[in-house]
């Protein structure tokens, strides 16, 4: 097949498992001998505008005219078997939609978080979860709470585009890829149509190390936030430490808003190491010497990257028993899940995956098996081909007859609506 990435690729300030999604499933198709090409902006490039131009980057948010007219030339220059959207926040828009409408070309869309239905994307809000944007069309509260960076002036322009272009994200994706089946759920009940949206999880790739042993210490790698946990992490673990400790230090690798919280807070204790950021090779090495992953978030996560990495592993994972924790955990099997919010839930799992290395050892075995028969890159090639299959027949008119691949890398194209061209690639 030929794929065009449609993809706004996030701050390099911090570090994205969106932009690494994106870059792993582009990499999976070409090793399989699909050809792959990329139409992205960098919010990166938004540094080096004039005043003006920064000025000018909220009114493209709803519509950027400019990315309609650039990418439906590309469209009809290369023609594409299907067109893959990612994220379009700031800079690309949904004209990229308009763009695959006008030179008659399938859609399909990963659905990374919840911003169809939550502006930030995280439906969590001062510290709880909040749904109040849930099945609002114009996404007031958001508005008035000032969700998006804490302000209601920054606000505006993506409540503006989500009531503007909710229809038309509905009616130019053939398909949606939901990563989680609670992410699913949520965007159900908040009034999208159920038949576009199909679950397909993240994969990662076999990091190459697996763990030997009991593991080192327990490790928390991410965002350095609210959001994910990370004060009650630090509750749980004064906890711990104030009943003696588990006999493992705390390491904490990442960085965020919380980020001089957790320096003050690591300072001079020997039970927690504060890493800051690190590159990838780092992260793997330092998952392999866990004796867990702890995933502590308040908000309900759409997948949950760094449980797949730890799977992959062999290292089991504490988490919030909530979101999309609930389909990568099995409680007792693969990991161990606490009560969302709960610091003395979060305390006691701890305590119980550090104090028995055999069960350990089996929960780590266990994940690894598990991320082979969900997780792998094989697994989610076979699902995003099967998904790309989905959505050229459907434009196609074939309903969910997908047309064949053949030799695994070309795929056959029929004439659509528009009356394009048949043929095969």
């Amino acid at each position: 097949m030929h794929v065009l990435v449609v993809h706004n690729r996030y701050s390099s300030a911090q570090p994205s498992g969106e932009n690494r999604v994106v870059d792993e499933e582009a990499a999976v198709l070409r090793s399989a001998g699909h050809r792959v090409d990329v139409f992205e902006r960098r919010s990166d490039d938004i540094a080096a505008r004039s005043l003006l131009g920064k000025v000018k980057v909220p009114l493209l948010v709803p519509w950027n005219p400019a990315v309609r007219s650039e990418l439906a030339a590309r469209l009809r220059a290369e023609r594409p078997d299907v067109v893959h959207v990612h994220n379009v926040f700031p800079l690309l828009s949904p004209a990229v939609l308009a763009a695959c409408a006008d030179a008659d070309v399938p859609v399909v869309a990963t659905l990374h978080n919840y911003t169809q239905v939550c502006l930030p994307g995280t439906l969590h809000r001062d510290g709880r979860e909040c749904t109040e944007c849930v099945g609002s069309r114009a996404a007031l509260p958001a508005v008035r709470h000032g969700c998006y960076r804490n302000s209601r002036l920054a606000t505006v322009p993506l409540a503006v585009s989500l009531a503007v272009n909710r229809r038309r994200w509905w009616s130019g994706v053939e398909r949606f890829f939901c990563i989680s089946a609670a992410q699913r759920d949520v965007l159900v009940r908040s009034g999208m149509p159920a038949e576009l949206l199909a679950v397909k999880h993240n994969f990662v790739p076999d990091p190459g190390v697996r763990r030997a042993g009991a593991g080192e210490h327990l490790l928390f790698l991410g965002r350095l936030a609210e959001a994910k946990g990370m004060r009650l992490l630090m509750t749980a673990w004064d906890e711990i430490a104030a009943a003696g400790g588990v006999g493992v230090p705390l390491v904490l690798a990442g960085a965020g808003p919380l980020e001089r919280e957790v320096t003050a807070w690591a300072a001079g204790r020997d039970d927690v190491r504060y890493l800051g950021l690190r590159d990838p090779e780092q992260c793997r090495e330092a998952v392999a010497r866990s004796v867990a992953v702890v995933a502590p978030s308040m908000a309900m996560e759409t997948f949950g990257l760094v449980v797949a990495e730890a799977m992959a592993a062999g290292v089991p994972a504490v988490a919030a028993g909530h979101g999309a924790f609930v389909e990568l955990v099995e409680d007792g099997v693969t990991g161990l899940l606490h009560r969302p919010g709960d610091a003395g839930a979060l305390a006691s799992c701890i305590r119980r995956i550090a104090a028995e290395p055999d069960r350990n050892r089996e929960m780590g075995r266990a994940a690894r098996r598990r991320y082979e028969q969900g997780f792998s890159p094989a697994v989610g090639l076979e699902r995003l081909v099967e998904g790309y299959r989905t959505a050229i027949a459907g434009r196609s008119g074939g309903g969910h007859t997908a047309p064949p691949v053949r030799n695994g890398n070309a795929g056959s194209r029929r004439g659509t609506r528009a009356g394009r061209d048949g043929g095969s690639k």
